[in-house]
């Protein structure tokens, strides 16, 4: 992953040797000696990182620090310490730092580090866009609910009873949608929203590293551990720390997070010294955990720890009525960022948006929305603009029958149709709302396909 990286020290042999290291890994980086000149830089061009020194002749890096957070929220700081400063860096992560490199600076460390921090400051960018993206979308039922389905819903009716809360939860839900956005919405509801907010993806550290991110490393209890380090549970201590892809644990890292959740104690690795924190955790997993536990390679007694307050998030495929809303909030967006008026989607083209499985949820009705709008050659989005993927139909004729387009599309928008009036208990002013038509055409639609006694006849089975 490249990127721009700023590195803020007095020190000239630092710099010197962290850009050309960095450099080596296909980053642009710029370095100045000072505080000031280092605002300079960050306000001709924007930077993806900032590396900066802790002790500093002029403006401290706790300075670079508070204006990185102020000015460029979405840049990661790294801080760089001597030994004899490290309560200072466990300060400044409290106060937004990404993590701190301890002096002298290990290359293989420094760009471990460095990629962590690109990664993260990645993925928060992408959840921001994608929070700023539905925000319209987000009102359509209330302050946080993505969309009008009852099955999602009932998620944000959840999060906002149980955000307030001490208890656990674990969020569920295929990739795509939304586990990370609904994680930051339990901390954003809690009592804690004003203290740290600290991701880690379980599945993206190799078993043996993972633990030591966690819960920290003392010096010399392994080869490279140069100097004690702090966990993620101790830099998130009075906030929340939120644990994706939580079904990746090895059995003997379950075993301590059985402990700190039921004690908020643990040892940081060749430590015997028992640290207490206070955090609030969220997790998350896209697999099937209660299978995991039934063959063995999931504890029993953690599972039931972590899963007092479930959250499952639908698939999209299962939201079918929100898929109107959501489409059109993206082909308002990529229309106005593209410059092309695109006005609305015609509906052979929304019944095909609506019959799709998406199986990458939100995020691939966004690519497959920007790419209409980018190929569309009219200001109506019609089934030509969409992938061939979305427009081949799955329906099979009789041999040597061919179904004109029309009747083809009548058999995918029929299930919509009763889907969505199932989904809203056969309601048909709420489903005429979420398949965005009125009561009259889903009347006629409902006669049309024999769906006006289907409620009475469900009722008798």
């Amino acid at each position: 992953m490249s990127a721009r990286i700023l590195i803020v020290d007095d020190d000239p042999l630092v710099p010197r040797t962290l850009r050309l290291l960095l450099r080596k890994h296909g980053h642009d980086v710029d370095a100045t000696e000072s505080a000031r000149k280092a605002f300079q830089h960050m306000a001709e061009k924007p930077y993806d990182l900032v590396i900066s020194d802790i002790n500093m002749p002029d403006l401290d890096g706790f300075a670079v620090l508070r204006h990185v957070k102020t000015e460029h929220p979405a840049t990661e700081v790294i801080l760089v310490t001597g030994y004899g400063t490290i309560e200072n860096a466990v300060t400044g992560m409290r106060e937004g730092a990404f993590d701190y490199v301890t002096k002298p600076v290990l290359d293989d460390e420094m760009v471990m580090v460095v990629q962590r921090a690109l990664e993260s400051a990645r993925l928060r960018t992408e959840n921001a866009d994608l929070r700023a993206r539905l925000a319209d979308v987000e009102g359509a039922t209330g302050e946080n609910a993505i969309g009008s389905d009852p099955s999602f819903t009932k998620v944000f009716e959840t999060v906002q009873a149980v955000s307030p809360t001490r208890a656990t939860v674990l969020i569920t839900g295929e990739s795509g949608t939304g586990k990370s956005l609904v994680a930051r919405r339990v901390h954003e509801l809690s009592g804690r929203q004003d203290e740290a907010f600290i991701e880690v993806n379980c599945g993206a550290l190799p078993e043996g590293l993972l633990e030591s991110e966690l819960f920290g490393h003392a010096k010399g209890s392994f080869t490279g551990a140069t100097a004690d380090r702090m966990g993620r549970f101790q830099a998130a201590d009075g906030g929340t720390l939120f644990l994706d892809e939580i079904g990746t644990a090895s059995q003997a890292l379950q075993v301590k997070l059985l402990r700190v959740i039921q004690d908020r104690t643990f040892e940081a690795v060749g430590s015997a010294e028992t640290k207490t924190v206070d955090v609030r955790l969220v997790l998350a997993t896209n697999e099937d955990l209660a299978q995991k536990v039934a063959d063995g390679s999931f504890r029993r007694d953690l599972y039931y720890r972590i899963s007092v307050v479930p959250v499952h998030l639908p698939p999209l495929r299962e939201r079918i009525g929100d898929i109107p809303l959501l489409a059109s909030h993206f082909l308002k967006r990529f229309s106005r960022e593209n410059e092309k008026p695109i006005a609305r989607i015609d509906d052979n083209a929304m019944t095909i948006l609506q019959t799709h499985r998406w199986p990458g949820n939100i995020r691939e009705l966004e690519n497959v929305i920007e790419r209409g709008v980018i190929l569309a050659q009219s200001d109506v989005l019609t089934p030509r603009d969409l992938p061939p993927d979305l427009t081949a139909m799955t329906v099979t004729p009789e041999p040597g029958q061919t179904l004109p387009l029309r009747k083809a599309l009548e058999i995918p928008e029929r299930e919509i149709i009763e889907r969505t009036l199932r989904s809203h208990g056969w309601n048909r002013q709420e489903t005429a709302a979420a398949l965005v038509i009125n009561r009259t055409t889903l009347f006629n639609k409902m006669r049309k396909y024999g769906l006006l006694g289907a409620k009475t006849e469900q009722q008798r089975v």
